[in-house]
């Protein structure tokens, strides 16, 4: 163990290469917080993966930045020994916060692996060495459009298609994607933008042989979930309401869902998303791992997180590309059969490069022990 000498703080900005849409809204950049942190043995990375705004979570970059700057970092600076698990157990008397928390606690276990030379798949106890990847399509301005996109991704090699769905853009696209491709591995995922009064809309879909509906309702309405689960055959799997594994473990004992999809980056961090893996394979639960338009530094982490053996199903994990001309770090890519590799090197196994940083960052912050910070850049 080792202590940490500083924290840095990185806003990042990078254009996507077609813009993503959701029941939330448009995005067009990818805009988010990088952590970077040094010990006496290392550096490591994590990512935070809030959003400009607080829609997907009431977490959105400048309230993360000043919960990390103010709270986090000096929580753990000057501290004689500092590893993840301690740092997590410091990080308790902060309330709420996970992507916060998860941006800086993965970075200091990226930092505390790089310096014993293990990978983090090894770590977590990973039994891929590579992972199947699905794709999630925004939604598109028509039917064929959205066709024609269906098309795109599957000639590419990806293994499940997944259907961004809001009232008025849902039934009609999804039979008509079902239609022309009767044997795809095929989900829709609402973002939480439906009521229990639109359970007709999901009924009508039991028919079209659905991996999983995720996250029809309120991210809160655990037992309405649980209402609408037993009023269909098809799966329901939770997002936006898995925020740690206590929540889990509460969704799946009110039957709120089968399916269960976990984001480190939106749990907390890598420990508690391995504890939700824990308690799902205990209990023959079905996991995935979800995709927040990361970077590399956070899609190094959620293919390490996919490798382990209760990831049974295709993640959205897809490749570098698909969202950036340039990542942040080298790029990742599909391979033809639809996986993509895990890293293998110490830690993440990936680091941002410098040029991209220079090109990218419009905001920094190191906080030192004296709690001292060196500030560039303007506001976020």
């Amino acid at each position: 163990m080792s202590r940490v000498r500083a924290v840095e703080l990185l806003l990042v900005e990078l254009p996507l290469v077609h813009p993503f849409r959701t029941s939330f809204g448009e995005m067009r950049e990818k805009r988010c917080i990088v952590v970077r942190v040094e010990t006496d043995g290392a550096e490591g990375w994590g990512e935070c993966v809030a959003d400009v705004r607080p829609d997907f979570s009431e977490e959105f970059n400048d309230g993360a930045w000043i919960v990390l700057r103010e709270f986090l970092a000096p929580a753990l600076l000057g501290a004689d020994t500092t590893d993840v698990e301690s740092a997590e157990r410091a990080f308790s008397g902060v309330r709420g916060h996970p992507m916060a928390k998860a941006a800086l606690l993965n970075a200091i276990l990226d930092a505390e692996l790089r310096s014993d030379g293990t990978s983090l798949a090894s770590w977590l106890g990973a039994d891929k060495a590579r992972v199947e990847c699905g794709v999630s399509i925004g939604i598109a301005p028509s039917t064929e459009l959205l066709l024609d996109h269906v098309e795109g991704y599957l000639a590419e090699g990806y293994r499940r298609i997944k259907l961004k769905i809001r009232p008025g853009a849902d039934l009609e696209r999804v039979r008509a994607v079902r239609a022309t491709h009767p044997n795809i591995l095929l989900s829709v995922d609402a973002n939480a933008a439906y009521t229990l009064a639109d359970a007709e809309v999901f009924r009508s879909m039991d028919d079209l042989g659905l991996l999983m509906i995720e996250q029809p309702l309120h991210h809160e309405d655990l037992v309405r979930h649980a209402e609408l689960q037993a009023m269909l055959g098809t799966a329901l799997c939770l997002d936006e309401s898995i925020r740690s594994a206590a929540a889990a473990a509460a969704a799946l004992e009110l039957g709120a869902c089968r399916i269960v999809n976990i984001k480190q980056g939106r749990v907390g961090g890598v420990l508690e998303a391995r504890r939700i893996h824990d308690h799902c394979r205990e209990n023959g639960v079905p996991v995935w791992c979800g995709g927040m338009l990361e970077t590399g530094v956070g899609r190094a982490l959620n293919l390490a997180l996919a490798a382990m053996p209760g990831f049974t199903l295709p993640g959205d994990t897809s490749a570098s590309a698909r969202y950036f001309e340039h990542d942040l770090t080298r790029p990742f890519e599909l391979a033809s059969d639809g996986t993509m590799a895990v890293p293998s090197e110490p830690g993440i196994g990936v680091s941002p490069l410098p040029e991209r940083l220079r090109a990218c960052v419009s905001r920094r912050d190191v906080i030192l022990p004296d709690r001292k910070s060196d500030k560039s850049g303007g506001p976020g």
